[in-house]
């Protein structure tokens, strides 16, 4: 059979399709916006030039022959790409609109997530951001978010990822505590001083440190830290330090604002802490062929927003 013989039966295959989904000829008429009668005069011309029959009839449904099973078979997945391809190309031209559900971590949401979603809701009027603050390391897809923000060293294989970002992480404390304690330079130095420090089971914490400008994987240099508070919250230890309480090891998108306005003070510039924050931040959606265009806008205007990181201007 040449090449415009089966080109000419394409939208035959497709109502095939339809009858196979629908179940019997008047569902599948209704469904196409067709009579039943047409609907009947296509499949028996495919059935003419197939020569097979493909479809035995009764009074109240259809039932496909072992080749009518085989071409539905073999077709419906080509005609769902086709579906879906339309679609994405369809909401090219239109408005992103619906609701956006994400996770994101609680100090990073609170501090830079936010005060950047007034800007995105002005240039989609009609896209909803639901915003859930959590710590917690949720399953996307079986929760329900389209959309998750992460700072991690690696990502779910079964997900897609986009690095948002680097993240620093930097030892701070106000200069009203360095003037009354004096100035670490080494890791070592922080053994006298009072730390605020992520909870370890031991009571204390552990903060490691490589040599500034060395090659990553050169050996670290561990301390044991205390001090008068730990907390699982990034903003609560830098809401402590901005209190004078002591020395803060910080993710940068937490410190940021504090160090803008020289309220606290980088320490230890020659060594950088390492293992305590993750050094990437993401936002990673379940995989699937069809991004609805409100996700897809998002992930637009969180890479844009966050493509620089958070250095000190």
């Amino acid at each position: 059979m040449d090449t415009q013989k089966v080109e000419a039966l394409w939208m035959h295959l497709h109502w095939l399709n339809v009858l196979a989904a629908q179940g019997s000829y008047t569902a599948a008429a209704a469904r196409l916006g067709v009579s039943k009668a047409a609907m009947s005069q296509r499949i028996a011309e495919l059935e003419r030039v197939a020569g097979v029959a493909l479809v035995q009839r009764t009074t109240r449904s259809v039932r496909f022959t072992e080749a009518g099973q085989r071409l539905v078979e073999e077709t419906r997945e080509e005609f769902e790409r086709i579906a879906a391809s339309f679609a994405s190309v369809r909401e090219l031209a239109e408005v992103p609109r619906g609701t956006v559900r994400v996770t994101a971590p609680v100090a990073f949401a609170r501090q830079q997530l936010v005060p950047r979603l007034a800007q995105f809701a002005r240039a989609n009027p009609e896209v909803r951001v639901q915003l859930e603050l959590s710590d917690r390391l949720t399953s996307i897809a079986s929760e329900g978010f389209d959309l998750a923000i992460r700072h991690s060293a690696q990502v779910p294989e079964t997900h897609v990822a986009w690095k948002l970002c680097d993240i620093h992480s930097v030892i701070a404390a106000t200069p009203t505590y360095l003037k009354k304690r004096g100035m670490p330079k080494t890791p070592a130095d922080l053994a006298a001083h009072d730390c605020l420090y992520y909870p370890r089971t031991t009571g204390s914490g552990v903060w490691s440190f490589e040599k500034a400008g060395r090659r990553t994987g050169q050996p670290r240099v561990s301390v044991t830290v205390n001090g008068p508070l730990a907390a699982n919250n990034s903003e609560a230890l830098r809401d402590a330090a901005l209190e004078h309480l002591g020395i803060a090891l910080l993710p940068d998108f937490t410190a940021h604002s504090a160090l803008q306005a020289r309220k606290l003070v980088v320490l230890m510039t020659d060594w950088r802490p390492v293992g305590t924050f993750a050094s990437q931040l993401y936002v990673v959606r379940p995989y699937g062929v069809h991004v609805p265009r409100a996700v897809a806008r998002f992930i637009e205007f969180l890479r844009e927003s966050f493509e620089g990181g958070f250095q000190l201007e």
